[in-house]
């Protein structure tokens, strides 16, 4: 029986989408993320093997895509464990997304089709309708802000930002957002925050589209230090 929160993996039974490491990394980031998996707790090779039916070879192939993804890490003596989060890392995330996320929605001026900024904007109403239905919170709760975000990177068709924001540093902060519970006062701000950024993608404004991203990036990190202190 599959303990509460993981996925079974069956190897005998072929999966439609991905291979058997796709759905043990999606599996086991997902009990990272959302906690069943505590913080700093010991990775047991064997002990998960057994649990989700696959071979070691599997499992450490997920295991070090995860480690890329900043969930896992290793330390002397002491081998995998789930990584253990601090404010201070917190900050310093804020301070790269801006640097990266304002180049990204800088390049996204221009790389994005019509089609992509239209879908973006189509987007953007849905996440105007959830803020006035949950009071504000769930925007920042759930994975919408972020998808705004993962959108303009995606958009830049820059892969290496891709890489080190959407495959890296996004998984990372959902854990965050789940396990400390981030809420935030300025999520209708950031909703015309984002609102503006649109209109500089519209606009083919790569120094607008730079310049309100890195802003809102700031004024999130800003309000977040406020909160921790």
């Amino acid at each position: 029986m599959t303990e509460p929160g993981l996925i079974e993996l069956d190897p005998s039974v072929p999966s439609p989408v991905g291979t058997l490491t796709d759905r043990l990394f999606d599996a086991l980031q997902r009990a990272i993320v959302e906690g069943e998996m505590p913080q700093g707790s010991k990775i047991s090779e064997p002990e998960l093997a057994r649990r989700h039916g696959v071979s070691r070879g599997s499992l450490r192939e997920a295991i070090a895509r995860l480690e890329a993804c900043k969930l896992v890490e290793r330390k002397p003596n002491l081998g995998a464990r789930v990584v253990e989060l601090s404010a201070e890392q917190l900050i310093e995330i804020f301070q790269l997304r801006e640097a990266l996320e304002g180049m990204a929605a800088r390049l996204a001026a221009e790389a994005m089709s019509d089609a992509e900024i239209d879908a973006l904007g189509a987007l953007l109403e849905q996440h105007g309708q959830q803020i006035e239905q949950e009071q504000g919170q769930a925007y920042f709760q759930k994975q919408g802000d972020l998808d705004f975000h993962f959108r303009i990177v995606q958009g830049s068709k820059n892969r290496q930002l891709i890489e080190l924001l959407c495959e890296d540093l996004y998984h990372l902060l959902r854990m965050y957002r789940v396990q400390f519970g981030m809420r935030s006062k300025r999520s209708r701000q950031a909703f015309e925050e984002h609102q503006y950024l649109l209109s500089a993608l519209r606009s083919r404004d790569p120094e607008m589209a730079e310049l309100v991203m890195r802003q809102h990036v700031r004024s999130s990190r800003r309000n977040l230090e406020q909160a921790l202190t």
